[in-house]
């Protein structure tokens, strides 16, 4: 399994969010927090957007921005221009009809949403994302990104057979182009430390590769440093400096965030549930869930299924 994916796949929550929203000038919108990690996607114009710490980004034409905790924030076209409150977070914006009919030139045209992440058991390479992730694709930057956000405004402009189903999906395109291009950056800067080391680490990289592969596996230490043409103790202390767990740890961790996948979104019994994450015995495999997840198979089984209905 590519470990980025595995990743996106393993939190998703639910069908990503988008609108595509014209602004006319002068604007200011101050949007709520959300559960969700929002985007904004400037497909025309420039404005600002304001976050709740930090300066002010100038925003342009072709720019990015992935607010991965989903934290409250504002967009305008002047910084001078006061911030009405928006009832709706991003996980709920919807177009405005009043300016998208509006025949004057627009200050900005945008693409706004929010991806609804399980955020109970977030991955730890999604924490080491800052809380706003601005990444400017003009000048030949982030070819794969531009690339995609292409491919999304083709469809957004023009409805035709198959949209439906091709936006949601290029929506987690874009979210895997956003977190490779951060990466990337992070990487060519020379600040590749946690997890962006360990995804450009070749023997890290493929240990964690491995691990999500297999999760069900009987991994040992000294096997994942065998299979990466290591000792075991090099093997144990490279992972555990750069993912932040001890290899065995970690497999635990992803074998339980796999099982809650499982129970949430499949009829799967808990016996067919443990065997699937390397558990021969049901009882030792609800004794670990319950551990990491404070309840046991079925009681999270239930409450997740209630809060999703």
């Amino acid at each position: 399994m590519d470990v980025l994916s595995d990743v996106i796949t393993a939190m998703h929550a639910g069908v990503p969010h988008s609108a595509r929203v014209v602004r006319t000038a002068p604007f200011g919108r101050r949007f709520p927090s959300s559960d969700g990690a929002g985007f904004h996607v400037v497909l025309q114009g420039a404005g600002w957007l304001i976050p709740q710490t930090g300066d002010p980004l100038a925003l342009e034409s072709g720019d990015v921005v992935f607010l991965s905790r989903g934290g409250a924030h504002g967009l305008a076209d002047s910084l001078s221009t006061p911030l009405a409150d928006v009832s709706t977070s991003l996980a709920e914006i919807r177009p405005d009809p009043a300016e998208a009919s509006t025949t004057g030139a627009p200050a900005m045209v945008m693409l706004c949403g929010a991806y609804l992440l399980d955020r109970s058991h977030a991955h730890p390479l999604m924490a080491e994302l800052p809380e706003v992730v601005h990444l400017p694709t003009k000048a030949g930057r982030h070819s794969g990104l531009r690339a995609a956000l292409d491919l999304l405004r083709g469809e957004l402009e023009r409805s035709r057979p198959g949209t439906d189903a091709m936006v949601p999906a290029l929506l987690d395109v874009l979210l895997l182009h956003i977190l490779r291009a951060w990466f990337d950056e992070r990487s060519q800067e020379g600040a590749a430390t946690g997890w962006t080391a360990a995804l450009h680490d070749p023997a890290i990289a493929a240990a964690l590769r491995a691990i999500h592969s297999e999760p069900e596996r009987q991994w040992s230490v000294e096997d994942l440093g065998r299979h990466v043409g290591l000792s075991r103790a090099a093997f144990a202390r490279r992972f555990t400096t750069l993912v932040g767990q001890p290899p065995l740890t970690y497999l635990t961790w992803w074998r339980m965030t796999i099982a809650a996948r499982l129970l949430r979104d499949s009829d799967a019994p808990a016996s067919a549930v443990a065997g699937k994450v390397g558990y021969n015995s049901e009882y030792a495999f609800a004794h670990a869930f319950k551990r990491t997840y404070g309840r046991p198979p079925g009681s999270y089984r239930r409450q997740a299924r209630g809060a999703g209905s």
